[in-house]
């Protein structure tokens, strides 16, 4: 296969930049939003007790990050999600990736914003954000080489099927 059809084949720029044209929703990229938080637990059937316990510990939290507390070291003191051995970095996420709650706050932030509390299942959030990227199409330069290889890859695929098909429909097979 390939030393009688992928060697042979040749994707052109033409071809790539006419897909890519023909596409633009494959090179869509949706806004992202790079932040940290600190989470607080309360489980799903907790009293109103322990949610009260919960939201002062949070509350505890907020009034030092106002006071200029780092928030990254305060993530790693008193975070009780996974992401406290980080300093509470979640990375870059698009909508559709968190609880809505958390994502809507985070979603209609600023950068370097720290929010209000926020409420989720999972129980009390502050979130911090450091990034935002907003919704883009990624250049053609930028995706060119990754295509061409897909197109390519494409045409190997297809061509070789033929290949075989053919081959088939030569030879003599014969099934014991």
């Amino acid at each position: 296969i390939e030393q009688q059809i992928a060697s042979k084949i040749i994707v052109t720029d033409a071809e790539t930049k006419a897909y890519y044209d023909g596409n633009p929703q494959m090179f869509q990229q949706p806004a992202q939003v790079k932040a940290s938080h600190i989470l607080i637990k309360v489980d799903a059937g907790a009293d109103d007790a322990q949610k009260a316990e919960a939201r002062k510990k949070i509350e505890t939290v907020q009034e030092k990050v106002k006071a200029g507390g780092d928030f990254a070291e305060l993530a790693k003191e008193y975070s009780e999600g996974p992401s406290n051995t980080r300093g509470g970095d979640l990375g870059f996420f698009r909508r559709g990736q968190m609880v809505k709650p958390f994502e809507d706050a985070a979603f209609t932030m600023k950068a370097n914003e720290v929010s209000e509390i926020i409420e989720t299942r999972f129980g009390y959030h502050i979130i911090k954000v450091y990034e935002i990227k907003p919704e883009q199409t990624l250049a053609y330069d930028d995706v060119k080489d990754k295509l061409n290889q897909r197109m390519k890859q494409e045409k190997v695929e297809k061509d070789a099927n033929l290949y075989i098909s053919q081959l088939k429909k030569d030879a003599k097979i014969e099934k014991y």
